[in-house]
């Protein structure tokens, strides 16, 4: 992944960092997805991490055929991330890029997988905002994967920070302004 921040978006990562050290050390928990949102002038960066149970129903690498479609789906609807995030129309945003690691899916560095065998999935979509600054994203995670039960929001922009969870059918998460 050849990414390049600013020193503010460096801060800002480090902001939203902070707070969930306090939680890294928490069990990994199917059901339950977390969701940072960053907005730094035109740059809206959106990082989920979900157990790959809430995704596909299994945390391992994909043994049969109709897992193997299974896990392509899934792939392709977070590689559409235009869709599963409905983003503030003001702010006319585009995706311009999308990250996935997951170790038993064999994405990305292979440091996805716990110890304990459980496997999650790291996403990163970016979106550039040539609009307005979002004033809200509506998250269609619960739409595209009905396993998923809460995701716990974490947001930080210029103007403040907040934290929410989403439950069904909550999807809107509203951005410090």
């Amino acid at each position: 992944m050849n990414r390049r921040f600013s020193t503010p978006t460096l801060v800002l990562a480090a902001t939203l960092a902070w707070p969930l050290a306090a939680v890294a050390d928490k069990a990994h928990q199917h059901g339950a997805a977390r969701l940072d949102i960053a907005q730094e002038g035109r740059l809206l960066s959106l990082a989920l991490e979900a157990p790959l149970d809430d995704l596909l129903g299994f945390e391992r690498a994909p043994r049969t055929d109709a897992e193997r479609r299974s896990v392509e789906a899934v792939l392709a609807s977070l590689r559409a991330g235009g869709r599963l995030f409905r983003i503030d129309p003001a702010a006319n945003c585009t995706l311009t890029g999308t990250d996935l690691v997951s170790a038993p899916l064999k994405l990305g560095p292979a440091a996805a997988q716990g110890p304990d065998g459980h496997g999650d999935l790291e996403a990163n979509w970016r979106f550039d905002c040539a609009g307005a600054a979002p004033a809200h994203v509506d998250v269609g995670l619960f739409e595209a994967f009905k396993r998923m039960g809460r995701i716990e929001v974490q947001v930080a922009t210029a103007k403040g920070q907040a934290r929410t969870s989403l439950k069904r059918p909550a999807t809107r998460v509203v951005l410090p302004r």
